[in-house]
């Protein structure tokens, strides 16, 4: 018991010391960053969702810097094939075909505006964040270890993107919404990038460190109630299999099997960051809406009455 708990400060430690060095480039977002961390640190993929100019990319660069990570960005465009992701063989001076590795082979790759690109193209993406590898030429190319996709999506312009199939969607751990900063952060925002000093960043993290933290979290007990309160949580939002009026009024469907398991992931990872040795139902609650928004679809009802996802989500933890 003692170990643990040491385990647990430890960690506590390196994760208020991990925002610190991210707050010397991006101002505010502290619910963005801890649920980014959450899902790094479970072994998951976030969608954060935010328009243009609120430094998502900036903020994964700073992560991956602070974690010690590999980073690639990859613009998603229409024009965009499969190859540009995963990489391609060509034919050397020998004549014999050599494998080029694509941006995905790094350990944070940040998937910018992943709807802007066809679906053959977003389906090579989906591999390679299911199964942790691509194929190329009949081959299996193993991805590094640890891998994150973070992909963003701009919620305004929708014109010529193509929507992300339900099946990849539920890849994503999280949907992570972006907001506009406060007024003093963005006057905060404008003095340091209108200046001319710019921050450093230490690493605070290595890839073992991921690693082993991600496998402490497996580790993790939970108990019976938070379990049942959880997988009763994404049962709720199934219109037509649950007794839950609120689904079957406001939502064409819901969550899958998949939503259960993220929810006591995230929630023992939670906990795990705030000092905890087993997470509580209070730590499920924390995480749920990052975990449910993309897996629940509004009806026409619920739109006309002015109930947003969130809201919805609210109304089901009670």
């Amino acid at each position: 018991m003692s170990n643990s708990l040491d385990q647990a400060k430890n960690i506590t430690k390196q994760y208020e010391a991990l925002k610190r060095e991210i707050s010397k480039v991006i101002v505010g977002q502290e619910e963005v960053v801890n649920e980014l961390l959450v899902s790094l640190f479970s072994g998951g993929h976030s969608l954060l969702i935010g328009v243009p100019g609120l430094a998502k990319t900036l903020l994964v660069n700073t992560l991956a810097q602070a974690l010690g990570l590999s980073f690639n960005r990859i613009q998603f465009t229409p024009d965009l094939m499969p190859s540009d992701i995963t990489g391609s063989e060509i034919l050397d001076q020998n004549r014999a075909f050599t494998f080029v590795k694509g941006p995905v082979f790094a350990n944070v790759v940040l998937a910018d505006e992943i709807n802007r690109t066809p679906p053959k193209t977003q389906a090579a993406l989906l591999e390679a964040m299911q199964e942790k590898s691509v194929t190329v030429g009949g081959k299996r190319m193993p991805l590094p270890d640890p891998f994150f996709v973070l992909a963003t999506q701009n919620p305004i312009e929708q014109e010529g993107t193509y929507a992300l199939p339900e099946a990849q969607l539920d890849r994503f751990m999280f949907n992570i919404m972006v907001d506009y900063p406060s007024e003093q952060e963005e006057r905060d925002i404008v003095t340091r990038t209108t200046g001319t000093t710019s921050a450093s960043i230490s690493q605070v993290l290595s890839e073992s460190d991921i690693i082993a933290i991600r496998q402490l979290i497996r580790d993790v007990p939970v108990a019976d109630n938070v379990v049942a309160y959880a997988v009763g949580l994404a049962r709720k939002t199934r219109p037509n299999y649950s007794d839950n009026t609120l689904a079957t009024n406001y939502l064409s469907w819901g969550a899958g099997p998949r939503a259960g398991q993220y929810l006591v992931t995230g929630a023992k990872c939670y906990g795990l960051l705030q000092g905890k040795l087993s997470p509580d139902i209070e730590d499920v609650k924390a995480i749920a809406h990052p975990v449910l928004r993309h897996r629940i679809l509004r009806n026409y009802k619920a739109e006309a009455d002015g109930l947003g996802v969130d809201d919805i989500i609210n109304q089901l933890m009670g």
